[in-house]
């Protein structure tokens, strides 16, 4: 354990555990590392590669994708609830709306999903480019694709909703 990039990942990793104590039951990793004289790091190491496999062998890299593109942006977005701020709500939003739309495209397209080499991997990066708030990719690509495409067809709708109203 003389590797010092080793030792810093390791109080790394006890930095995030330490801030989510009940998440990460903190206080049952302590124990661990009293009894065996190993880092907590590494049973926290052990938990996730276990925890990953089991959602792997349950449902394969379309779960574990899927957990991805939803997992984080659901929690953001019920603390975008709670948040007096409109900004993120929209980011939000909009995020949901590329989610939908990408699900029903992939659900369609899904015979082309085979074809594709490291397709749950690219979509994992796709999804993280859209909610990481540097990027907000979600409202670049609902600015540049979906409105233009959707726009023209809900005011169609609009215009044929109030002229049915006025007859």
């Amino acid at each position: 354990m003389t590797n010092p990039q080793l030792q810093q990942m390791i109080q790394s990793v006890d930095q995030f555990l330490a801030s989510y104590p009940t998440l990460c039951q903190y206080d049952r990793l302590r124990e661990f590392e009293k009894k065996t004289g190993q880092p907590k790091a590494y049973a926290f190491f052990a938990i996730v590669a276990l925890l990953s496999s089991i959602i792997y062998a349950l449902g394969g890299a379309k779960l574990i994708s899927d957990l991805f593109a939803f997992a984080y942006p659901a929690y953001m977005s019920f603390k975008a609830i709670d948040s007096p701020d409109k900004a993120d709500d929209v980011q939000w939003l909009t995020y949901w709306v590329v989610f939908a739309k990408f699900s029903i495209v992939e659900s369609v397209m899904n015979f082309l999903v085979s074809w594709i080499p490291f397709y749950f991997a690219i979509k994992c990066a796709f999804f993280a480019w859209m909610y990481h708030p540097k990027f907000m990719g979600a409202s670049i690509v609902y600015k540049q694709v979906i409105k233009p495409f959707v726009m023209p067809h809900l005011q169609a709708f609009e215009q044929t909703k109030s002229q049915k109203k006025e007859e």
